[in-house]
This record gives C-alpha cells, sequence and structure tokens, in this order.
C-alpha cells in the first residue's frame, strides 16, 4: 500500500507541469516591418521578393486581406499601443523624433500664413503618459514586456518605451530609421538626443554586423530569458525603412531576377526583405525550439503601405546630395543598385506611403494563434491597428480598464471563426501632406480633401474597391447619395474621435502666396508667341507671333500619357504636342510629336491624344490652331496611359487650375 502511494503521488506531481501550461496565459509576439507594403511579400502576390518564412508564417495563421494602418508610421504605433484612432490620441504624423510640445501648445493653430485658405492641425509628437498602454495592461496582469527596435513615439527619456509599460528595452532616439544599419551604429548611454547624436542603449556589434540581425539577437535573448513565464515581445524592426543599407550579396542576387509581373524591380528592397524574412524564420524556430508555438498569439503586421517615391529618380530631396553629405555613400550604392527605382510598388493598389490611397494605408496582416486559429486561413474582414489592443486583451482573458477609451474591436471572433466585425465602418484620420480623411464601409470608400490640391482637384472621391481595387475610376458623380452617407459617417467620426477638423485662417490674403502673387488657374501654363486670358467658362488663348504655343513643366510622369483637351474652335485647325523628357537637354529634331485635329464648331468638343513618352516627362508644349483666331478653353488634363489616373489638371470652368 505505501508503495501504490508512492507511485501515484509520483504521478500526481508528474503531471502537475503539464496542467499549469495548460492554464498558463499565452504569450504575445508582435512582430511589426516598418513600410512593408501589401505587395512586399509571397504570401500577398510578389513575383520578385522572395520570402519563405513569411509564406510558412501564412500557412499557420489566418491572413487578411483587408487589413489597414494609418499612411505614415507614428499614428499606427500610437493607435497599436492605445487602441486609439490617431484623430483621438492626437499623433497624427510621423513626429514622434521632434522635441515635445510644451502643454499648453495649441494643435489647432489659431492663424495660419496668408498663403494658406484653412488652419491646419499639427500632430503630438509623443505618446501621453495618461494613456493605459497595451504594455503597460500586460505588465500589470503578470507579463514580461520587451520592446526591440523602432519606437518613434517620444524623443526624450520621458516617454521612451520603459515609461510605457515595457520592462525590457532595446531602443535609441531619435529613430525615425536606424541609427545605421551597420554596426559600428554609433549609439551613445547619453547626452541630448539629435541626428547625429543617437541615445540609448544599443552597443556596437562586430563591424559589418546589420542591425537587423542584432534586433532579431536581442529579441532571442528575451524569449531564452523568459521562456518559463508569459511574455508580451514588441520587436519593431528599423526595416524596410530609409535610409536603404542593405546586403550586397543578397542584392546582387536579386539584381539578375525579373519580375514577372513587371512591376517591382528594386533589388535593394528584395534584399532588405529576405532580411526581414530570416529574422521572422530565426523568431519561430525559437519558440518551436523552446515549445511555446502552441501557446503564442504571433501577429505579423506593417506600420504603413510601401514607400513609392523616395531616392527615386524624381525625389527631390537627394538632387542636391554631395559627397560630403553622410549618406552620400548609402546613396551611390543604392543608385548602382536600384537605378532610379523608389524602393518598392504596390501595384495594383494605387500609390504608396504617406497618401490615403490603399496603396499608402492596405498592409499585410498575418494572426497565428494554434488551437484557436486555422491554418492556412484567409479573411476580408476590415481591420486595423486600434484593433490590436482589444485582440490582444481578449486573448488573454484580461478585462478593459474603464479609463481608457479603446476606439477598436477585439477580432478574436473572426480570428475563431466564431462571428464577425460589428462596426460599420473604418476611417483614416490624415491632415497631413495632401491632407484628407477616407471612410470605407463595405466595398465603398471614401476620400474627403479639406480642399483641391493642384494633383488631386476633387475633394470628393468614391471608389468601389470589390471592382477598382487600383482607386482608377471616381464615382463621386454618378453615386450622389453614397457619397452623402459616406459623408455623414465622416462627420460623426470627427464628433466622436475630438478630431481638429482644419478651420478657415482669419488670416487668409488671396493676393498673397508667401509675399508673391496667388497661384491662379493659368499657374504652369506658360504661353510663347501667345496670350492667354481668362474668360467666363475657360481660357482665351490667342495668337502673339509665329508659331504660337502653351508651354509646361508641371506634367511629371514616367512613361505614356493622354492628353483630353476641352476646347471650342469656331476657325477649327490642327495642333500639336512636342516633348522632351527629363534626360534630354533640349527638344528633338524630328520626332516626340503627335499631331491633332479640332472641328471648326462654336461648341465645346472633347479632343483626346496618345502621347508615347518614354521615360521621365521634362516638358511638353502644346500648339494650339490660334493662327487664324482666338480659341477658347474649357480644360486640360494630363492623364497616365497606363492607369488613366490625372497627373496635371487645369480645369478653368471651375475656376482652379
Amino acid at each position: 500500500m505505501v508503495r501504490f502511494l508512492s507511485v501515484l503521488l509520483l504521478l500526481v506531481v508528474i503531471g502537475l507541469p503539464a496542467v499549469s501550461a495548460a492554464e498558463q496565459r499565452p504569450n504575445v509576439v508582435l512582430f511589426l516591418v516598418d513600410d512593408m507594403g501589401w505587395m512586399d511579400s509571397e504570401p500577398y502576390g510578389s513575383k520578385f521578393y522572395e520570402t519563405p518564412n513569411m509564406t510558412r508564417l501564412s500557412q499557420q495563421s489566418m491572413r487578411f486581406t483587408n487589413a489597414y494602418a494609418v499612411p505614415l508610421c507614428s499614428p499606427t504605433r500610437a493607435s497599436i499601443l492605445t487602441g486609439q484612432y490617431s484623430s483621438r490620441h492626437g499623433i497624427t504624423s510621423a513626429s514622434g523624433h521632434q522635441p515635445p510640445r510644451p502643454a499648453d501648445f495649441e494643435y489647432l493653430p489659431k492663424t495660419a500664413k496668408p498663403n494658406q485658405k484653412l488652419r491646419m492641425p499639427i500632430s503630438k509628437n509623443y505618446l501621453d503618459l495618461e494613456q493605459y498602454t497595451l504594455a503597460e495592461a500586460l505588465r500589470d496582469a503578470g507579463y514580461r514586456t520587451g520592446h526591440f527596435g523602432k519606437w518613434h513615439l517620444g524623443l526624450t527619456a520621458a516617454h521612451r518605451p520603459d515609461k510605457q509599460g515595457f520592462e525590457t528595452v532595446w531602443h535609441c532616439a531619435p529613430d525615425p530609421g536606424p541609427p545605421s544599419y551597420f554596426s559600428p551604429y554609433g549609439v551613445f548611454p547619453d547626452g541630448k538626443p539629435t541626428g547625429r547624436h543617437h541615445v540609448g542603449n544599443i552597443t556596437d556589434g562586430p563591424d559589418g554586423e546589420h542591425i537587423t540581425d542584432r534586433l532579431t539577437d536581442e529579441a532571442l535573448k528575451f524569449i531564452d530569458a523568459h521562456q518559463d513565464e508569459p511574455f508580451y515581445l514588441n520587436l519593431w524592426h528599423y526595416s524596410v525603412h530609409g535610409p536603404w543599407q542593405h546586403k550586397e550579396a543578397y542584392t546582387a542576387e536579386f539584381a539578375k531576377k525579373k519580375d514577372p509581373r513587371g512591376e517591382q524591380k528594386n533589388p535593394v528592397m528584395a534584399s532588405m526583405l529576405r532580411n526581414v524574412d530570416e529574422s521572422l524564420g530565426r523568431i519561430l524556430d525559437k519558440l518551436d525550439q523552446l515549445k511555446l508555438s502552441e501557446n503564442t498569439l504571433f501577429i505579423f503586421y506593417s506600420d504603413n503601405g510601401g514607400n513609392a517615391h523616395s531616392w527615386s529618380s524624381e525625389d527631390p530631396k537627394i538632387q542636391k546630395i554631395n559627397e560630403k553629405h553622410p549618406k552620400y555613400a548609402t546613396i551611390q550604392s543604392y543608385r548602382k543598385w536600384a537605378g532610379g527605382e523608389p524602393p518598392t510598388n504596390n501595384a495594383p493598389l494605387r500609390e504608396g506611403k504617406g497618401r490615403i490611397y490603399e496603396g499608402g494605408q492596405r498592409v499585410p496582416l498575418m494572426v497565428r494563434w494554434p488551437g484557436h486559429i486555422q491554418p492556412g486561413s484567409t479573411s476580408d474582414a476590415i481591420v486595423g491597428p486600434i484593433d490590436v489592443y482589444p485582440t490582444i486583451l481578449d486573448a488573454v482573458k484580461l478585462k478593459r480598464n474603464p479609463e481608457q477609451i479603446i476606439d477598436g474591436e477585439s477580432i478574436l471572433p473572426v480570428l475563431e471563426q466564431t462571428g464577425e466585425m460589428q462596426r460599420t465602418a473604418w476611417f483614416t484620420w490624415f491632415p497631413h501632406l495632401i491632407p484628407a480623411v477616407s471612410v470605407r464601409q463595405g466595398d465603398w470608400k471614401l476620400i474627403r480633401r479639406f480642399e483641391p490640391h493642384p494633383k488631386y482637384p476633387e475633394v470628393r472621391e468614391l471608389y468601389n474597391l470589390k471592382a477598382d481595387i487600383g482607386e482608377t475610376q471616381n464615382l463621386a458623380e454618378t453615386h450622389p447619395e453614397k457619397v452623402k452617407a459616406l459623408d455623414a459617417l465622416i462627420d460623426e467620426f470627427v464628433k466622436e474621435t475630438g478630431a481638429l477638423y482644419p478651420q478657415p485662417n482669419p488670416a487668409f490674403n488671396p493676393r498673397t502666396t508667401g509675399g508673391a502673387p496667388q497661384r491662379g488657374p493659368l499657374h504652369g501654363l506658360v504661353p510663347k508667341f501667345s496670350k492667354l486670358t481668362l474668360v467666363e467658362g475657360g481660357a482665351r488663348m490667342e495668337a502673339d507671333g509665329r508659331s504660337p504655343f502653351l508651354g509646361t513643366a508641371q506634367v511629371k510622369h514616367r512613361g505614356p500619357v493622354t492628353l483630353k483637351l476641352r476646347v471650342k474652335s469656331p476657325q477649327g485647325g490642327t495642333g500639336k504636342v512636342v516633348w522632351k523628357t527629363a534626360a534630354q537637354e533640349g527638344f528633338p529634331k524630328s520626332g516626340q510629336t503627335v499631331e491633332f485635329a479640332c472641328k471648326a464648331s462654336p461648341n465645346w468638343q472633347e479632343v483626346e491624344v496618345a502621347l508615347p513618352v518614354e521615360g521621365m516627362s521634362g516638358i511638353f508644349r502644346l500648339y494650339l490652331p490660334v493662327s487664324e483666331g482666338p480659341l477658347e478653353i474649357g480644360s486640360i488634363e494630363f492623364r497616365s496611359s497606363k492607369t488613366n489616373r490625372p497627373v496635371r489638371v487645369w480645369d478653368f470652368s471651375k475656376g482652379n487650375g
């Protein structure tokens, strides 16, 4: 009997750890990539980038096809940690590397420059300490919390991750990008943080060590140290943000490759994405090795759409950089391998980072939790960064702090396929760069601009994303009732979240643009041997010499364009368009000329001219048939021949240019 009881007790003791593990709350890993676009991996359709570990994760996860972020990084990161829309927490732009503004700062100024019609809101540049962050909620529930990598939510010591709930931190400031992608990183333990004096606890590794690899090393140490207790790992990569410092051995391999889609062509980006993919594989392998995968909620996400503009041949910011600039060598390396290509191409989505279109805000999101999420599943639920906080609390069975306002909704029912999202619409608040707000409800998306922009003259753009994922056909005029309904949702959103909506500028002077004459409808058109004057409903062009034409250098586009004219020509005649590219010093003696006909008619007529431009356009000359008499122009519009999107529009009938 004694022997029997001893054996029974031994069996009970052996069984206790298994019971304890079963009751243990799940670990949480948030693997955040910087500037990774929706199409920047194989699971999402790239045929150029090679991401085997992202493919591996997608086969074990639920992959979201309609996941969103804010078009710039800091707002997304703040929304992840607070569960709030950017219009509520106030970080609306990527300003987390700037000195904190004083407590009494007016984020909606009382006035603005005389050339601005509106007073525009200013972004906060740090995460308020009053916020009860996701990290604080998990730390207070007994989780070990660690942040590794980019923060970009506060420059000074008072606003860094260790003050927002993270016990273990590997980080430096300022950090819109890394201090350097290669060791020595040049991070100092103290001092005033500036662009050339990074402060933090990132120590140098072996010369040439890449920070993506080192960041992964530090995260693996954290997992090892806390494998026997619940942990929250915030692994926020610097990649694939600029400056694009890459492993040239990887880059050389991709330089030999071509994208069968014909869209993605940058071997530097491919190289950096491979590096991030290797990091992902190492984290997944560690969780498997320690037998933690089954009890870990793993989230793979990006903070905004892919960068489709920086360092391209069109980027004005790097045109004047010379040998004395600290980034000169990096840019030369980029040019060697990538030429004039931007970092990535988000096609079929429109545009990219910093823009309200899908390319700027739709991102990859994959979530794995064995036993809860069906491997290899997909979801078209519309989700975003505000949902991360409530989802994780739901998964680890923690109640929300009633003092923390959370705009997001737990997506756990979607992940476990037990329910659907309950909210009626998704909003993106982005009052910067080209300011706008958007709302998505079902397949419909409305963009509301606060004022016309030369490149985007329409203040309402309505798209059916199911039929037109590339946002090429604005349906606002044909669906006014849908515009009205979605507009009303935006108004409710602004009121509910306390968004600082742009307001009229009392100091606005329409006659000034920084002391110069205000840009009018004719801005950007240079009449040569001709006169161009505004008349009711249009612009009147008349000859003032031989070979009259209108010149413009404001049509910046790579590849063929289509010219659309609305004219009224009583005499009729033949016109032509002549162009030179940005790479050409002068106009060629032959070629690069397309003729067109204008009918003699007192009524308005539409003229369309296909212009087979090769390379980046430089200057266009538009010769209209005015030698025998004047002609009226209702509008001039240059559109991309490939996407049919407007490149530059002059609409004289509406009085804006």
